[in-house]
């Protein structure tokens, strides 16, 4: 009998090794392929700005297995354009792509975001601006896949239609008050393309603090052409712009915003008034003392002095929280007559009313 090589012989049970240890895997059932491809995105939602399409979509974090996708790479961004008032068509995916619709974009998320995108937590937004038209319908649908090229089904499709933004409104002007600051605009006129408005129009109030960016200030529209912010710091310097939001059954399309203006809350309210004021004369001095004014912004007590029935006169000032103050140039014999003020710690001071008046002979 001829001999195998040594070779062939380790080949044979390299063989018959790997037949016997096949069949000894991890316990329980296989896992059909497509259960571990990843969920679709979800929560997809859009916003018509000017002339652009904003969508944002919550990205998967689980298979549909239920396991956790911790390597998810790869976003796909398709679009189509429909007829107004036909279905819209189906999203099939097929390989990579999404059967009747154009990719406008893939959005690698092991790489900093291109323009347009911004990515917070398992948030993204992304602006489209390719090939749009004012008056046509857009069909959205986007797909995600994990590091190996296995692509989660399409997501629920969103239908947009992209109306005709209103023009910025015009003629913004502020008035600063304690805390707070008005607001007064006018309404646009017409559409950023020309034509006529049409629809509900409401506005959304733009807030920064200095230089900082513009911010709505409330979550939902205003219907009206003035508002009232409230609940500011005072002292310090902020900026407002409008801009205005068409309302139709279509949809609802935001315009730019109006010329930026800036308005710094001033406090205009002066404290409570000092109370109890106390004189006692004696020693060729006034002895003062006076109950605290409540506010916590007072820095400053003034007090007023008048000589028989003359006019009261600041002689002095004492720094709260002292409620003390000793007058020593008087006269023996003279009628003298006293009042306190609370003075607070605005850019531009509030003096609060006198206190009760109290007249005294000097001894």
């Amino acid at each position: 009998m001829r001999r195998l090589p040594r070779a062939a012989l380790a080949a044979a049970g390299l063989v018959l090794f790997v037949l016997a240890t096949g069949a000894c895997g991890k316990k329980g059932p296989p896992v059909a392929p497509e259960r571990r491809l990843p969920s679709s995105p979800s929560n997809l939602r859009a916003s018509v700005e000017e002339r652009r399409v904003v969508l944002s979509w919550e990205n998967p974090r689980s298979r549909f297995d239920n396991s956790r996708l911790r390597d998810l790479t790869l976003l796909h961004v398709f679009r189509r354009e429909e007829t107004a008032g036909a279905p819209p068509k189906p999203a099939m995916l097929s390989g990579d792509e999404v059967v009747g619709y154009a990719e406008i974009a893939r959005i690698r998320l092991d790489a900093a975001p291109p323009p347009g995108v911004e990515i917070q937590g398992g948030r993204v937004s992304f602006t489209d601006t390719k090939g749009l038209t004012v008056g046509r319908r857009y069909i959205y649908v986007v797909t995600a896949e994990d590091s190996i090229g296995r692509s989660s089904p399409p997501s629920e499709r969103l239908d947009v239609t992209l109306l005709a933004a209103p023009a910025a409104p015009s003629g913004l002007i502020v008035a600063p008050g304690d805390k707070q600051v008005r607001l007064r605009w006018q309404a646009p006129t017409s559409l950023i393309d020309g034509g006529a408005l049409s629809g509900e129009i409401r506005y959304v109030v733009l807030r920064a603090v200095g230089d900082g960016p513009l911010a709505p200030v409330t979550p939902e529209p205003v219907s009206g052409t003035s508002h009232t912010d409230t609940g500011l710091e005072n002292d310090v310097a902020y900026r407002y712009a409008v801009l205005a939001v068409r309302v139709e059954p279509a949809g609802t399309a935001r315009g730019p915003a109006s010329t930026a203006v800036a308005a710094t809350p001033v406090d205009t309210t002066p404290p409570s008034a000092p109370t109890n004021l106390v004189v006692i004369p004696g020693g060729g001095a006034m002895r003062l003392a006076w109950n605290p004014s409540p506010e916590d912004d007072v820095v400053l007590y003034a007090i007023y002095r008048g000589v028989g029935d003359g006019e009261l006169i600041r002689i002095g000032t004492t720094q709260a929280p002292t409620t003390l103050f000793v007058d020593r140039d008087v006269s023996a014999g003279t009628r003298y007559r006293y009042a306190v003020t609370a003075i607070d710690r605005a850019r531009n001071a509030n003096e609060s009313p006198r206190s009760n008046v109290v007249t005294v002979t000097a001894e």
